[in-house]
């Protein structure tokens, strides 16, 4: 799958997906959200054990495109917009800024290259969809306020320190490293993994902002369906709808 914005590559049982915006240091725009929540809806429709969430060029995301901003970020954040039914590795280098450092939080595993910086504006430019909440409950209070409030980068070696982060390579190991963490994911028990991610779930608190994403986009669902279109029609119709759950 490919929307030029966004690739989906299989390798093995892994699928690897690919922000693909290198000249705009990977900004977030309609295309890339729509590239990344098909491309969610793909890897837990599909046979991949697990999946790699990396970028083109030398910058993760500089997050949201000021220019073109995405019409629905939430939509495309992994385990808001779609919640996945398995593990999700997020490999990062240079400039991760704003909700590309919520994709790194809603993550289940991060390797970063040496090179990476975490920022998170938004205090500073004056808006926000707080989205970064709960990375409080992922990391320390201080340090994920100090990131939150003082919009000052963090760099590879202090996120790793504070937990944000599993492991710290050179720039040209990232995905070889990444790679490897899969590979160890798909071997083991699918059972067991998508067990203990459901406990994990029910166990972090969630911000205000992430409820209401995940209650809107649930009812967007239901609303947008074949069954509702159907409902309406068996009601003008008078005549008992034919429900398919799609």
């Amino acid at each position: 799958m490919s929307n030029n914005a966004v690739t989906y590559e299989v390798v093995e049982n892994i699928a690897v997906i690919t922000i693909n915006r290198p000249a705009q240091r990977n900004a977030i725009n309609n295309d890339v959200a729509t590239g990344l929540r098909a491309a969610w809806e793909r890897f837990n429709a599909g046979d991949e054990r697990v999946a790699i969430l990396t970028h083109a060029g030398e910058h993760f995301s500089v997050g949201v495109d000021v220019k073109a901003p995405a019409e629905d970020f939430p939509a495309c954040v992994p385990n808001v917009g779609v919640r996945l039914t398995k593990p999700l590795i997020a490999a990062v280098s240079g400039w991760t800024v704003g909700g590309a450092v919520v994709m790194v939080q809603m993550a289940d595993l991060c390797v970063a290259a040496d090179t990476t910086k975490f920022l998170f504006p938004e205090a500073k430019v004056g808006f926000t969809g707080a989205l970064i909440a709960g990375l409080a409950a992922r990391i320390p209070h201080k340090v994920a306020m100090e990131l939150m409030l003082l919009g000052e980068e963090i760099g590879a070696e202090r996120a790793y320190q504070v937990g944000l982060v599993n492991k710290v390579v050179p720039r040209e190991q990232l995905l070889d490293a990444a790679m490897a963490y899969a590979r160890t994911l798909a071997a083991n028990a699918p059972m067991v993994i998508a067990l203990l991610r459901e406990f994990v779930s029910e166990v972090l608190p969630r911000g205000p902002s992430e409820h209401v994403a995940r209650g809107r986009l649930a009812i967007a669902h239901v609303r947008q369906s074949d069954d509702a279109t159907e409902g309406v029609a068996g009601f003008k119709a008078k005549r008992k709808p034919q429900f398919k759950n799609k």
